[in-house]
């Protein structure tokens, strides 16, 4: 392959739309290949803003601003990074020729949960919980009668996990309704699923060219409100569970479509694997991946993108921890102690311009055995503070 200087004629170009956390390491890595790099997000300052060529501010919602960046900007490629986007304007892309990642119909199914789910389960026949799709109140209380409780209600599109709920009985559906309500993105359609009474979950990253597709060890996690607070790797399972999921991955994967790495979601019970969500880029839990592997997630997918061999080593064991914000600021300040930083361990902060009670502002890193790098990555995170 041949490699291009940024800011030339000839350059490379990527556009990230959306800017976040995930999408700043995927600049990084792209910037490390003289790719050039075009950040895009809703809000100034945006986390990638602040590693890339050049970035824009816009509604991520407003087909025509995006489709005034990209036709301004042409990108070799372009990688929707969040939810919250116009699907519209990555049809109307490729439409006029540009390449985008994984292609506007796996971005369209993915990044709503009715699309990814009706495919899954009815199309490609894998096996999942069952579920149901609501518009109303009356109509969450009468899935939540015939599904059983707990159920879990989510957005059809959200991100990060907002707007999720479990509904331990009837009593609690107006509540879970509310909190919907409230999430980002699109809230006017829900989705009931049945609870699956699993062992534990697991994000299976799994990145793919036309010409092959690779795993990276799976990916252990724990949850609060819908988002992630720790994850580690390899989460121990059977080799039975292991390659269905593998199988699973393969086949959702290769129905979608594309080049990249997408985070893949499963529920496991014992040796049975139940398919759960599925997200075309980089995933959150995967920010383990940085501290446990040669090539991180982040690396994976800019090699996938650009049709590179995507072989890498798994160096070993590892956790990462989430730290969320307890202040609003609009100039935070974190407060992480010395000894976060030592030969096993790092923290990796995030720049964000505001902080927000509960927002995502770093993530503590840990190498060593996972249950050593749990407890030690919890840690860390667990001293960190923020004004």
């Amino acid at each position: 392959m041949q490699f291009t200087t940024p800011l030339q004629q000839n350059s490379i170009k990527i556009m990230l739309l959306g800017s976040g956390e995930l999408g700043k390491e995927v600049a990084i890595e792209a910037q490390r290949l003289g790719v050039e790099v075009v950040a895009v997000d809703k809000y100034e300052n945006a986390p990638a803003h602040l590693v890339a060529n050049r970035s824009y501010a816009v509604d991520m919602k407003n087909k025509d601003a995006i489709l005034d960046i990209i036709e301004k900007e042409k990108p070799t490629y372009i990688l929707p990074e969040v939810e919250a986007i116009s699907i519209e304007a990555l049809f109307e892309a490729e439409k006029r020729g540009f390449h985008v990642i994984p292609n506007a119909e796996a971005v369209n199914k993915t990044m709503n949960r009715k699309n990814i789910r009706v495919f899954a389960s009815e199309d490609l026949k894998l096996k999942t919980s069952k579920y149901e799709f609501v518009t109303t109140l009356e109509g969450l209380k009468d899935a939540g009668d015939r599904l059983g409780y707990p159920c879990v209600i989510k957005p059809v599109m959200s991100s990060s996990g907002h707007g999720q709920s479990i509904a331990k009985s009837a009593d609690d559906i107006e509540r879970s309704w509310e909190i919907a309500k409230e999430a980002r993105g699109d809230a006017s359609e829900l989705i009931v699923e049945e609870f699956i009474k699993f062992d534990y979950e697991i994000t299976l990253l799994t990145a793919r060219t036309e010409n092959e597709t690779v795993f990276c060890e799976p990916i252990g996690h724990v949850q609060k409100d819908g988002d992630y607070i720790l994850s580690w790797q390899p989460m121990a399972m059977s080799n039975e569970a292991l390659k269905k999921a593998q199988t699973i991955a393969k086949a959702v994967t290769d129905g979608l479509g594309g080049r990249g790495i997408f985070g893949v979601e499963f529920f496991v019970l014992g040796d049975e694997v139940y398919f759960s969500e599925l997200s075309p880029r980089p995933h959150d839990t995967g920010m383990v991946t940085l501290i446990t592997q040669s090539q991180s997630e982040f690396a994976l997918h800019v090699r996938a993108v650009l049709g590179l061999p995507l072989d890498f080593t798994f160096y070993g064991s590892g956790a990462s921890g989430a730290y969320k914000a307890k202040n609003e600021s609009h100039n935070p300040v974190l407060e992480i102690p010395n000894s976060a930083f030592s030969k096993d361990s790092f923290v990796r902060v995030f720049g964000k311009p505001e902080s927000h009670i509960g927002r995502r502002m770093a993530v503590s890193l840990v190498f060593g055995e996972v249950e050593y790098a749990k407890e030690k990555a919890l840690e860390i995170a667990g001293k960190i503070s923020d004004k």
